[in-house]
Parts: C-alpha cells; structure tokens; sequence
C-alpha cells in the first residue's frame, strides 16, 4: 500500500524503505553514498541505483552518480513521518504488548507500510495514554501479559475485573 505525502506523493512500500535508510544514515554520517544504503537494505548496488534515480525524479533526493547522497526538504519531510510511524508502532508492540524489541522492529517495519494513517494514529494516541497517563489503564505489566499468556477463565485471577456473577 502506498502512503500519501504532504504535496499528494504516492510512495511504495520500497520506497519509503529508501528514504527510512537514506534519513538513518544522514543521521549518521551527515550523507550517504549508495553503498551505505545498500549495506543497510541489504540490496544490490543496482537496485540502489535504479530506486535513487526515481526517488530524484519525484524530488525527495539530491543523487547524482558517484556523489554524497541527501534528502530535498520534501525527502526529509516524507522520511520524518515514516519513521515517526515506525517509532511508534514498534514502541506500541514494546511498551503495550510486550512483545521483544527486535521482533516488534521488524513487525513495525511490515506494518508501517500497510496500517492506515488514521489507524497509526490511534495506536500512537493510545501508546501515549499508556505511558503518560498514571492511571492508564491496559499495558503489559497491569495484567494484560498475564492474560495474554494464559486468559482469564480462573475465578481467583487477581487481574480479572469482571467476574461471572
């Protein structure tokens, strides 16, 4: 699925995989060369070529052969929010469901591409109840882990606020 930018940009799921790399290295090293990019896709130096090519022709970033590799203002825009949408799925997996970090990176990595914005956003609003609020409610430590592990059928489970009557 596609996800639409600020100036009505559709990106692939690939593409936005290349503009999470490029922003991460950028990060780094201040630039990045189709080698770093490759490393940290995995991919083939071709496939880098091909993709910062058409990433170019839609003005997300400045490339040119054999030279230091940058986002545009509208690259940098597009990339904050895939990976603020990253972040927060993956702190959601974490932090509410308890799931392990490397597992939840990669999930979060899958679902960033596919989840709705709208949807993002409530995962995000409700990960921000969770840890701001003091009386929150639901996360993994209140009980939620325990029921996930082994549901709620024990009438003596100290977690479970609705007992049969």
């Amino acid at each position: 699925m596609s996800v639409s930018m600020p100036s009505e940009i559709k990106l692939t799921a690939s593409q936005e995989d290349y503009l999470e790399a490029i922003y991460h290295i950028v990060a780094d090293k201040m630039a990045a060369r189709a080698k770093d990019i490759a490393e940290y896709l995995a991919v083939r130096a071709s496939s880098v070529t091909g993709a910062l090519r058409t990433l170019r022709s839609m003005g997300l970033v400045n490339y040119a052969p054999y030279d230091l590799i940058t986002l545009t203002e509208e690259g940098y825009t597009a990339a904050e929010e895939i990976v603020r949408r990253h972040k927060a799925l993956e702190n959601f997996l974490v932090n509410v469901l308890g799931v392990d970090k490397q597992e939840a990176d990669e999930a979060a990595c899958k679902m960033e591409h596919s989840v709705p914005k709208a949807i993002v956003e409530r995962i995000v609003k409700y990960a921000e109840y969770v840890e701001k609020c003091p009386k929150g409610g639901i996360s993994w430590e209140s009980g939620f882990g325990y029921y996930c592990r082994h549901g709620c059928t024990d009438e003596r489970c100290q977690y479970c606020k609705y007992k049969e009557e």
